[in-house]
């Protein structure tokens, strides 16, 4: 009996660790929520929203889901010079931000799946480690 109520917790346990555990995606995604509070809230606020022709948004932006590449330059670099987000010219400087490139594919798995935008597709390390200045 004893050995029987020790199977099912066992097994209960087990199933309920197993359930619990975060993909590879969600667990850069909760880290790239903390770089996010720390580096990019102040411009594009915490609904991602940004200021209207000051700050571009990051939710729902058409720029994002279309230039990855160009978006974690942006990230890794910063830029400077005119953007189109979502209709929206935007003529501002973004400063490089100092994150490693850890830091840059966190932040970005975060603002991919964040607000409206769905590219499940996780930038990793060695994508960012490829996009050049």
């Amino acid at each position: 009996m004893k050995f029987t109520l020790l199977c099912i917790i066992f097994t209960a346990v087990s199933f309920t660790s197993y359930f619990n555990q975060k993909s590879p995606l969600e667990e850069s995604m909760e880290r790239g929520n903390e770089i996010y509070m720390d580096f990019c809230i102040n411009c594009h606020l915490p609904n991602g929203e940004g200021v209207k022709n000051v700050y571009p948004p990051l939710a729902k932006s058409d720029f994002l889901i279309k230039n990855q590449d160009a978006s974690i330059k942006a990230v890794k670099y910063g830029m400077n010079g005119e953007t189109k987000v979502n209709g929206v010219v935007y003529k501002n400087i973004m400063a490089p931000l100092g994150l490693s490139d850890d830091e840059v594919a966190d932040v970005m798995n975060y603002i991919n799946n964040s607000w409206g935008n769905a590219v499940k597709k996780m930038v990793t390390v060695e994508a960012v480690e490829k996009i050049k200045k």
